[in-house]
């Protein structure tokens, strides 16, 4: 397509064209082929057509060969799995005993992988799936024989550590760990991943195996960092890209404005398919990113029928891609993607991560993916070696995507997100260590995989009696595995199972903390796209029981939050503000909820509810506000005026939204991940305080980042508030989605005054 592609979309033909940019290509670094390679491998890759390699493909083998683990964080289609490819197919050639074990985080990135993996492997090398899918008799021929085991964290947790008696000649052989993908073990599921990988090699070094880790990520900030959180060990990052790329067009498109007033734009679902369908007919091979699963067929519902309306004979090339299908029609449609029959996909993020779909030309995001990571590795799907591609950003009314349309630099020049995760918390590391017992029991000088506290938290367990604590030995007390117990997407081992009233088919889980939030009576519950009324919810039993729901409402609930500070780790004066960094306890109670119809938000009314206060412990920030910020009374002089100190608790309000929205610029999270609570003035503080916390018991890493960033992520909440046109605050700055008080009170304009005080942290 070229520069046909990069012109078919101007401001002049398409208004909602808010910026457009064009992103230089790269020439291509090449290395030789290494001198001490595997005869048969040098083989194999002539077969392939490759006699050079990337340069960071050669400085991974360098590094293996050197004895050191490595991270590779490199853009999208750069060749990253044969960098990890060549050193373990060297070894597993060198040595015919040896094994490797890679981990994926779906089961589609595996069953693609290994089709790339076995003309490279050949018949020396029998890599398998070993996965919920792989048959009874497979697994075993697979365990018995596969040198090459590609699986998923999930199934090395509970389906291999808890019985690895059984694994015997597979850990006593194991030398490589390849973790791909390595990005998206963070938050609460990269917390879980950390243990279970520390308890994996727990498990290799009783086997008298030493395995390296070798593993691979979308850039991110601290590859270094995250790789030492992820696995306990010190691993070598390769960032240098030797990959060529082609330019990219990157256009930021606005969705035009319906409610001037109440500053309401256009749904992102008709613009989308309307750029969707333009593209089509002018020839591109598209692939189109959403949120959603409903909003991917919708899109695609609405392009198809766009095409059809303008005769298009592509109207019929088109395909929706999610997750819900069967792994045979997701394979149709990659397979038919990748050989060009057909010309466009709508997909949620399930086809983001590292899937060969061939040359695309154009890649769309609709709304912001959570992180800049994430849109790169979406815009990064168009365009392979020197290909020119169009990236298309299409923003809605939320906060974080309007900052981006009017702060189109902090898109494009931002630095990537860290990734953010904490072995350590305290409700997540205490069941891994049950689970570890299990597999083997616990002794102190275990202390060099899970930590200095290894001891008092096995002492916890033995307290609570799910240990048996012997001579500096701690055993498992009872026959169950705890591994079977434990979700990898959730810190809290108390949780609410969903399940459909008429089928009994268990829809999901919920943490007990957050459950009356979205599982209150009459809420409308939403799963993969999939809309539920909660019909009731049994506390004692932990059950929620849904049906599904097809009315034209959604329900909002209304919480109050109380906030106790437990303890300080840090505490900084930063201008006016006095912030702080440490541990509080959260008390939740959802008083009511409220009907809204869709389209319109019309209030369709309020029911109350009597369910009890929730608690749970987190990290968080605070900081506190000195009235001395507030404009005095003109009488005296001094106090403050008290038409403002009125407004207080609404300026308060609008600052802890307008951070909240714009934190996951920060870490590596959603918004929902992320709590906050705001008071005119707090019992234990006795001023004007605005709390920021992870919204997941014991805490996750956001807070901290926001604690460190304070300064510049404070001035990004300003301009966030400052550059929105609306008068009174809207959706775009200062409304949120989530707020449990549905946006009441919210003062735009001395919100402004207060976050304007950021101007004395450079002073």
């Amino acid at each position: 397509m070229g520069n046909t592609l990069h012109s078919s979309i101007s401001p002049a033909e398409f208004p909602q064209v808010s910026e457009t940019v064009l992103l230089p290509g790269r020439e291509a670094k090449t290395a030789p082929l290494p001198e001490k390679l595997h005869p048969r491998l040098s083989e194999h890759l002539r077969t392939l057509g490759i006699s050079r390699l990337w340069t960071h493909q050669r400085l991974c083998w360098e590094a293996a060969g050197n004895g050191s683990g490595f991270i590779v964080t490199t853009s999208t289609a750069s060749g990253k799995s044969l960098a990890f490819n060549l050193p373990v197919l060297d070894t597993l050639l060198h040595e015919p005993m040896s094994r490797a074990l890679y981990l994926y985080p779906t089961k589609a990135l595996a069953q693609d992988q290994i089709r790339h993996l076995e003309p490279l492997a050949g018949d020396e090398v029998r890599p398998a799936i070993y996965d919920g899918d792989t048959p009874p008799e497979a697994r075993r021929l697979a365990r018995d024989r596969s040198r090459i085991l590609l699986t998923n964290p999930d199934m090395l947790h509970v389906g291999i550590l808890p019985h690895h008696e059984l694994w015997g000649d597979f850990f006593l052989n194991l030398r490589w760990v390849v973790v791909d993908e390595a990005h998206t073990y963070r938050g609460v599921f990269g917390s879980h991943v950390a243990n279970v990988l520390r308890r994996l090699r727990r498990v290799a070094d009783f086997y008298g195996a030493d395995p390296s880790f070798a593993l691979t990520s979308a850039t991110i900030q601290n590859p270094e960092e995250h790789a030492a959180n992820l696995t306990g060990l010190a691993l070598q990052p390769i960032m240098e890209d030797g990959a060529p790329s082609g330019r990219r067009k990157v256009i930021l498109w606005q969705s035009p404005l319906m409610d001037e007033r109440l500053n309401l734009r256009r749904s992102t679902t008709p613009e989308a398919a309307l750029l969707l369908a333009h593209l089509v007919e002018n020839g591109a091979r598209v692939i189109c990113f959403t949120k959603s699963r409903r909003q991917a067929e919708l899109i695609y519902q609405a392009a198809t029928a766009e095409l059809e309306d303008r005769g298009s004979p592509s109207a019929d090339r088109l395909s929706p891609y999610r997750a819900g299908y069967t792994p045979e029609q997701r394979r149709d449609i990659e397979n038919r993607l990748f050989q060009g029959e057909l010309c466009a996909v709508v997909t949620t993020n399930a086809l983001e991560l590292g899937i060969d779909v061939g040359v695309l030309d154009a890649a769309i995001t609709v709304g912001y993916p959570g992180t800049i990571a994430s849109l790169r590795q979406q815009w990064g799907r168009a365009g392979r070696g020197t290909d020119d591609s169009l990236g298309v950003f299409i923003a809605g009314n939320d906060a974080l995507e309007q900052f981006f349309i009017r702060n189109p630099r902090a898109l494009l020049e931002r630095s990537v997100e860290t990734a953010t995760t904490d072995y350590t918390n305290p409700f997540i590391h205490k069941e891994h260590l049950a689970a570890a017992a299990y597999e083997l029991p616990l002794v102190a000088e275990d202390r060099a995989f899970f930590g200095e506290g290894l001891e008092e938290t096995a002492g916890a367990l033995a307290a609570e009696g799910r240990l048996c604590a012997g001579e500096g030995t701690w055993f498992i007390s009872g026959q169950e595995y705890p591994a079977a117990g434990i979700s990898l997407r959730s810190s809290s081992p108390d949780q609410f199972t969903i399940v459909e009233s008429d089928s009994g088919d268990i829809v999901g889980t919920q943490e007990a903390e957050t459950a009356f939030m979205f599982l209150h009576p009459g809420a409308v519950y939403l799963h993969a796209g999939d809309s539920y009324l909660v019909e009731g919810l049994d506390l004692e039993g932990r059950i929620a029981p849904v049906r599904r729901f097809y009315d034209n409402y959604y329900t909002r609930p209304r919480k109050e939050v109380e906030t106790e500070i437990l303890s300080r780790k840090m505490v900084e004066d930063m201008g006016p503000f006095r912030l702080s960094l440490g541990t509080i306890s959260v008390a939740t109670t959802v008083v009511a909820f409220q009907k809204k119809q869709v389209g319109s938000d019309e209030s369709l009314g309020i029911q109350e509810l009597d369910l009890p206060t929730q608690y749970f412990h987190t990290e968080g920030l605070w900081f506190t506000l000195p009235l001395d910020l507030l404009p005095v009374d003109p009488e005296d002089g001094f106090t403050p005026d008290a038409t403002e100190l009125a407004r207080l608790p609404g300026a308060v309000h609008a600052v802890e939204h307008a951070l909240i929205a714009l934190l996951p610029l920060r870490a590596m999270c959603d918004r929902w991940d992320i709590g906050g609570m705001s008071t005119a003035y707090h019992h234990q503080t006795e001023m004007p305080t605005i709390f920021v916390y992870d919204a997941h018991p014991g805490g996750v890493g956001i807070a901290r980042k926001g604690f460190s960033q304070f300064a510049e992520w404070l001035e990004d909440a300003r301009k966030l508030v400052d550059r929105c046109p609306c008068s009174e605050g809207c959706p775009s700055c200062i409304q949120s989605p989530k707020c449990g008080n549905w946006n009441e009170p919210l003062d735009k304009e001395l919100a402004l005054d207060l976050l304007g005080a950021n101007a004395m942290l450079n002073s």
